[in-house]
Protein backbone atom coordinates (compact mmCIF):
# COMPACT_ATOMS: atom_id res chain seq x y z
CA UNK A 1 0.00 0.00 0.00
CA UNK A 2 0.96 3.49 -0.61
CA UNK A 3 0.68 6.40 1.23
CA UNK A 4 0.17 9.91 0.69
CA UNK A 5 3.01 12.07 1.41
CA UNK A 6 0.82 14.95 3.17
CA UNK A 7 -0.04 11.67 4.95
CA UNK A 8 3.26 10.86 6.00
CA UNK A 9 3.89 14.47 6.99
CA UNK A 10 0.96 15.08 9.47
CA UNK A 11 1.47 11.52 11.20
CA UNK A 12 5.60 11.62 11.33
CA UNK A 13 4.85 15.23 12.54
CA UNK A 14 2.39 13.83 14.63
CA UNK A 15 4.48 10.89 16.65
CA UNK A 16 7.47 14.06 16.88
CA UNK A 17 5.22 16.25 18.53
CA UNK A 18 3.60 14.12 20.46
CA UNK A 19 7.22 13.13 21.96
CA UNK A 20 8.49 16.48 22.32
CA UNK A 21 5.61 17.52 23.81
CA UNK A 22 5.21 15.26 27.04
CA UNK A 23 9.70 15.82 27.40
CA UNK A 24 8.34 19.64 27.15
CA UNK A 25 5.12 19.33 29.64
CA UNK A 26 7.44 17.20 32.40
CA UNK A 27 10.36 19.51 31.86
CA UNK A 28 11.04 22.57 33.97
CA UNK A 29 9.80 25.71 32.57
CA UNK A 30 12.21 27.93 31.32
CA UNK A 31 15.13 25.17 31.31
CA UNK A 32 17.33 24.27 28.34
CA UNK A 33 15.31 20.99 27.90
CA UNK A 34 12.04 22.83 28.46
CA UNK A 35 12.78 25.02 25.28
CA UNK A 36 14.83 22.70 23.53
CA UNK A 37 11.84 20.24 23.36
CA UNK A 38 9.58 23.23 22.78
CA UNK A 39 10.76 24.01 19.32
CA UNK A 40 10.73 20.80 18.00
CA UNK A 41 6.89 20.67 19.69
CA UNK A 42 6.11 23.81 17.72
CA UNK A 43 7.58 22.89 14.37
CA UNK A 44 6.31 19.35 14.70
CA UNK A 45 2.83 20.65 15.22
CA UNK A 46 2.74 22.79 12.65
CA UNK A 47 3.46 20.27 9.87
CA UNK A 48 0.96 17.87 11.26
CA UNK A 49 -1.85 20.55 11.55
CA UNK A 50 -0.94 21.66 7.93
CA UNK A 51 -0.65 18.55 6.35
CA UNK A 52 -3.61 17.55 8.37
CA UNK A 53 -5.90 20.05 7.06
CA UNK A 54 -4.75 19.66 3.86
CA UNK A 55 -5.50 15.77 4.08
CA UNK A 56 -8.92 16.54 4.93
CA UNK A 57 -9.80 19.07 2.98
CA UNK A 58 -9.31 17.00 -0.18
CA UNK A 59 -11.48 14.23 1.44
CA UNK A 60 -14.30 17.17 2.39
CA UNK A 61 -13.86 16.52 6.26
CA UNK A 62 -15.04 19.72 7.22
CA UNK A 63 -14.23 18.98 10.70
CA UNK A 64 -11.24 17.83 10.54
CA UNK A 65 -9.98 20.65 8.12
CA UNK A 66 -11.23 23.28 10.64
CA UNK A 67 -9.41 20.60 14.21
CA UNK A 68 -6.33 21.47 11.66
CA UNK A 69 -6.84 25.43 10.90
CA UNK A 70 -7.27 25.80 14.80
CA UNK A 71 -4.55 23.82 15.70
CA UNK A 72 -1.79 25.54 13.54
CA UNK A 73 -3.33 28.89 14.91
CA UNK A 74 -2.95 27.64 18.35
CA UNK A 75 0.60 27.06 17.97
CA UNK A 76 1.42 29.78 16.61
CA UNK A 77 0.16 32.00 18.72
CA UNK A 78 1.39 30.77 21.91
CA UNK A 79 4.86 30.25 20.57
CA UNK A 80 4.67 33.62 19.21
CA UNK A 81 4.00 35.11 22.79
CA UNK A 82 7.07 33.75 23.58
CA UNK A 83 9.53 34.87 20.76
CA UNK A 84 8.02 38.27 21.19
CA UNK A 85 9.65 40.74 23.93
CA UNK A 86 7.19 41.29 26.99
CA UNK A 87 4.44 43.95 25.65
CA UNK A 88 5.46 43.63 22.13
CA UNK A 89 3.32 42.68 19.10
CA UNK A 90 3.21 42.88 15.65
CA UNK A 91 1.75 42.18 12.25
CA UNK A 92 1.50 38.43 12.59
CA UNK A 93 -0.72 39.04 15.73
CA UNK A 94 -3.07 40.56 13.41
CA UNK A 95 -3.02 37.92 10.85
CA UNK A 96 -3.04 35.28 13.63
CA UNK A 97 -6.53 36.98 14.54
CA UNK A 98 -7.49 36.81 11.65
CA UNK A 99 -6.91 32.99 11.13
CA UNK A 100 -8.80 32.24 14.41
CA UNK A 101 -11.46 34.89 13.52
CA UNK A 102 -11.92 32.90 10.00
CA UNK A 103 -12.26 29.38 12.25
CA UNK A 104 -14.45 29.93 14.56
CA UNK A 105 -17.08 31.48 12.37
CA UNK A 106 -16.47 28.58 9.83
CA UNK A 107 -16.93 26.44 12.90
CA UNK A 108 -19.99 28.03 13.80
CA UNK A 109 -21.52 28.20 10.13
CA UNK A 110 -20.80 24.24 9.84
CA UNK A 111 -22.36 23.45 13.01
CA UNK A 112 -25.35 25.61 12.07
CA UNK A 113 -25.59 23.46 8.58
CA UNK A 114 -25.25 20.32 10.21
CA UNK A 115 -27.61 21.15 13.91
CA UNK A 116 -30.29 18.78 11.41
CA UNK A 117 -28.17 16.10 11.22
CA UNK A 118 -27.46 15.42 14.65
CA UNK A 119 -23.40 16.12 14.26
CA UNK A 120 -23.34 19.96 15.20
CA UNK A 121 -21.34 19.82 18.70
CA UNK A 122 -18.10 19.59 17.05
CA UNK A 123 -18.41 22.16 15.20
CA UNK A 124 -19.92 24.20 18.25
CA UNK A 125 -16.99 23.73 20.60
CA UNK A 126 -14.20 24.41 18.04
CA UNK A 127 -15.85 27.70 17.23
CA UNK A 128 -16.73 28.92 20.56
CA UNK A 129 -13.01 28.43 21.97
CA UNK A 130 -11.06 29.87 18.81
CA UNK A 131 -13.51 32.94 19.34
CA UNK A 132 -12.44 33.27 23.13
CA UNK A 133 -8.85 32.94 21.80
CA UNK A 134 -9.67 35.96 19.31
CA UNK A 135 -10.58 37.73 22.11
CA UNK A 136 -7.38 37.06 23.95
CA UNK A 137 -5.37 38.42 20.70
CA UNK A 138 -8.01 41.10 20.91
CA UNK A 139 -7.05 41.99 24.35
CA UNK A 140 -3.23 41.49 23.60
CA UNK A 141 -3.36 43.74 20.45
CA UNK A 142 -5.35 46.52 22.43
CA UNK A 143 -2.85 46.55 24.80
CA UNK A 144 0.45 46.46 22.90
CA UNK A 145 1.11 43.08 23.74
CA UNK A 146 1.35 41.12 26.98
CA UNK A 147 3.98 40.67 29.96
CA UNK A 148 4.56 38.74 33.25
CA UNK A 149 2.47 35.96 34.44
CA UNK A 150 0.03 36.39 32.06
CA UNK A 151 2.12 35.69 28.79
CA UNK A 152 3.43 32.72 30.32
CA UNK A 153 -0.22 31.90 31.41
CA UNK A 154 -1.34 32.35 27.69
CA UNK A 155 1.94 30.27 25.91
CA UNK A 156 1.13 27.34 28.19
CA UNK A 157 -2.94 27.24 28.37
CA UNK A 158 -2.55 27.39 24.19
CA UNK A 159 0.49 24.97 23.92
CA UNK A 160 -0.75 22.18 26.32
CA UNK A 161 -4.91 22.35 24.36
CA UNK A 162 -2.83 22.06 20.92
CA UNK A 163 -0.86 18.96 22.71
CA UNK A 164 -4.08 17.84 23.94
CA UNK A 165 -5.57 17.91 20.32
CA UNK A 166 -2.92 15.92 18.67
CA UNK A 167 -2.77 12.76 21.38
CA UNK A 168 -6.42 12.43 21.63
CA UNK A 169 -6.45 12.46 18.17
CA UNK A 170 -3.97 10.01 17.71
CA UNK A 171 -4.69 7.56 20.97
CA UNK A 172 -8.25 7.87 20.65
CA UNK A 173 -9.11 9.50 17.58
CA UNK A 174 -12.36 7.85 16.02
CA UNK A 175 -12.11 5.27 12.60
CA UNK A 176 -13.27 8.12 10.22
CA UNK A 177 -9.73 9.94 11.23
CA UNK A 178 -7.90 9.76 8.04
CA UNK A 179 -4.92 8.94 9.42
CA UNK A 180 -6.76 6.09 11.48
CA UNK A 181 -8.55 4.47 8.16
CA UNK A 182 -5.20 5.28 5.99
CA UNK A 183 -2.60 3.97 8.54
CA UNK A 184 -4.42 1.81 10.35
CA UNK A 185 -2.95 3.18 13.74
CA UNK A 186 -5.02 2.44 16.38
CA UNK A 187 -5.80 -1.27 14.94
CA UNK A 188 -2.21 -1.82 15.06
CA UNK A 189 -1.34 -0.06 18.35
CA UNK A 190 -3.98 -1.13 20.47
CA UNK A 191 -6.23 -4.52 20.80
CA UNK A 192 -9.40 -4.69 20.88
CA UNK A 193 -8.99 -6.00 24.86
CA UNK A 194 -7.03 -3.13 25.50
CA UNK A 195 -9.08 -0.29 24.18
CA UNK A 196 -11.72 -1.98 26.27
CA UNK A 197 -9.16 -0.78 29.31
CA UNK A 198 -9.62 2.59 28.73
CA UNK A 199 -5.71 2.43 28.88
CA UNK A 200 -5.43 4.88 25.61
CA UNK A 201 -7.26 7.42 27.92
CA UNK A 202 -3.90 7.74 30.30
CA UNK A 203 -1.92 9.79 27.86
CA UNK A 204 -4.56 12.31 27.06
CA UNK A 205 -5.51 13.07 31.02
CA UNK A 206 -1.71 12.63 31.81
CA UNK A 207 -1.61 15.97 29.21
CA UNK A 208 -4.62 17.64 30.70
CA UNK A 209 -3.64 17.14 34.35
CA UNK A 210 -0.07 18.69 33.50
CA UNK A 211 -1.51 21.32 32.08
CA UNK A 212 -3.57 22.18 34.93
CA UNK A 213 -0.73 21.47 36.90
CA UNK A 214 1.77 24.19 35.53
CA UNK A 215 -0.99 26.42 34.93
CA UNK A 216 -1.81 26.73 38.44
CA UNK A 217 1.93 27.10 39.50
CA UNK A 218 2.88 29.58 37.12
CA UNK A 219 0.39 31.44 38.30
CA UNK A 220 0.96 31.46 41.89
CA UNK A 221 4.10 29.99 42.19
CA UNK A 222 6.73 33.50 42.97
CA UNK A 223 10.22 32.41 41.11
CA UNK A 224 7.99 32.53 38.11
CA UNK A 225 6.29 35.96 39.01
CA UNK A 226 9.79 37.30 39.77
CA UNK A 227 11.58 35.88 36.58
CA UNK A 228 8.81 37.78 34.77
CA UNK A 229 9.40 41.26 36.56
Amino acid sequence: MTYSPVLIVHIAGGLIAILAGFISLFARKGSPLHQKAGRVFAVAMLFMAAGGAYAALLKSQRLNVIAGFFTFYLVSTAWLTVLRKQAQSGRAEWILLLLGLATGVTSWTFGWQAADRGTAIGGFIFGSIAFLCVAGDARLLIRGGVSGVQRLVRHLWRMGFALFVATASFFIGTASDPVAKQFGLRARLFTKAVRETRLPLVPVLIVLIMTVYWLFRVRYARQFRKAEQ
